[in-house]
């Protein structure tokens, strides 16, 4: 009767001890998610800004700044991390264009706004990346403890639900255009 009590307790320890790490698991990718949102938060507060400035001086070039702006609308009003990722990667994309673009037009280049600008969204850029990467080693190491014996028994009762990543598509998209990290 003692060893079968001394099982339970054990058992019940166990059981509680893995919940624990799946709740920590979850709440390291709701935290990472959080960072990541102020960032494109962020990100989203410096894109009329930077419109603005290239309005000013490259008027031709309105259907890519009104591009911009749309995705940029559409990007934060998604909910879902995967149709926010795709919309976000679409954005950064448009986005080094438009600094692409600076190139045509040397009184852009040289606006000190808009080089702030420049500088200011690079920086945010950055801070995504790190964000992103702090993201995607919590969801990893949920969605393997999700996976995992004995862990998954558990995950499977409590309704635990794999996250999906926030990733790049290709490596190209990381690298900033020529002179956006002036």
């Amino acid at each position: 009767m003692t060893f079968l009590l001394v099982v339970v307790m054990a058992l019940l320890a166990w059981g509680i001890i893995l919940y624990n790490r799946l709740v920590r698991d979850r709440n390291r990718v709701a935290t990472a998610w959080s960072d990541i949102d102020v960032q494109l938060k962020r990100r989203h507060d410096l894109i009329p800004k930077l419109v603005a400035a290239v309005e000013q001086y490259a008027r031709y070039e309105r259907s890519t700044l009104q591009t911009i702006v749309e995705i940029r609308a559409e990007a934060r009003d998604t909910g879902d991390v995967g149709a926010r990722g795709e919309l976000e990667k679409l954005l950064g994309q448009r986005l080094h264009r438009l600094i692409a673009l600076a190139e045509d037009y040397p009184d852009l280049k040289a606006d000190q706004s808009f080089l702030q600008l420049q500088n200011d969204l690079t920086d945010t850029e950055n801070h995504i990346q790190y964000a992103r990467r702090f993201y995607n080693g919590a969801v990893r190491n949920l969605n393997t403890r999700i996976d995992s014996f004995p862990d998954l028994l558990l995950a499977r009762l409590f309704r635990f639900r794999q996250q999906s990543y926030f990733e790049l598509d290709s490596p190209v998209e990381a690298d900033p255009p020529e002179g956006f990290n002036q």
